[in-house]
Order: structure tokens, then C-alpha cells, then sequence
């Protein structure tokens, strides 16, 4: 029998899987060609959603992630998170990604799906939040 909790899995693995299907078979050079004026890159792309997922499903529900991410530190560049530099590996930033989709999704596990989180980043009404209601 599914549970909703799975349905919440499937649905956030779903999309984490999507991004990383994208980037089979890419080499270095398209990894990291930035696409826009800003830079962001593929790889800056999986930044974000790790960086993202660490916020949500960690800081938001007061299970901080582990491990320092030198993108989400107040003195980093802005859109540090949006491309992939030259010091950091292919193989460490998807194995960080790995790390932090796991952490989202003891989350998931170790929560109700009606346990109570803050969006510190958000408008005070609109701060309060559930497991359910970040996946959306």
C-alpha cells in the first residue's frame, strides 16, 4: 500500500532524477558552459537543487544539514549556487547532491507530514509550513 509519504518521495525523487538524467553523457564542457548572461551552467542547476533541498528539508523543520555549503554562507557570491566553478569536481557536487536529497529524505521519513516548519526566507504570513507543503 502506498502511503502518502512515499507519494511525497516518489514525487521529489521524480524531479531529482529528471535533472539528473539531463546530465548523462555530457562531458565537462557542456557541464559547465554557462547558458545565460548570469552563468549558471547544468551543474550550477544541481547546486541549486541540493542547496535548495538542504533549506527546505532541513533548516525549515530545525534539522540542520550536516556539512557546511560554502554556496549558502552570507559572504558568498551572489548566484554562487547557479554555476558550478573550476575547483569544484563533477564527481564531488553530484556526491554532495547524493548527501543532500538523502538528508531531505530522512526528513521526510522522520517527520509527520503535518509537522510544523519556518520559512525563515519567507513573508511572516506565509512562513509556516508543512513536509507536504515544500514539495510543492
Amino acid at each position: 500500500m502506498t502511503t502518502q509519504k512515499d507519494t511525497l518521495h516518489q514525487y521529489l525523487r521524480m524531479g531529482h532524477e529528471t535533472l539528473l538524467w539531463k546530465l548523462k553523457g555530457l562531458g565537462e564542457y557542456d557541464l559547465r558552459r554557462p547558458l545565460v548572461a548570469t552563468g549558471t551552467n547544468l551543474l550550477g542547476l544541481v547546486k541549486h537543487t541540493a542547496a535548495t533541498g538542504v533549506g527546505y528539508f532541513g533548516d525549515v523543520f530545525d534539522r540542520p544539514f550536516p556539512e557546511s555549503i560554502p554556496w549558502l554562507a552570507d559572504d558568498s557570491e551572489d548566484n554562487a549556487d547557479m554555476f558550478a566553478t573550476a575547483d569544484e569536481s563533477v564527481h564531488d557536487l553530484l556526491a554532495l547532491d547524493a548527501r543532500c536529497w538523502a538528508h531531505a529524505d530522512a526528513t521526510i521519513d522522520a517527520l509527520d507530514l503535518d509537522s510544523p516548519g519556518q520559512v525563515q526566507w519567507w513573508p511572516s504570513e506565509r512562513a509556516s509550513v508543512t513536509p507536504t507543503s515544500c514539495a510543492s
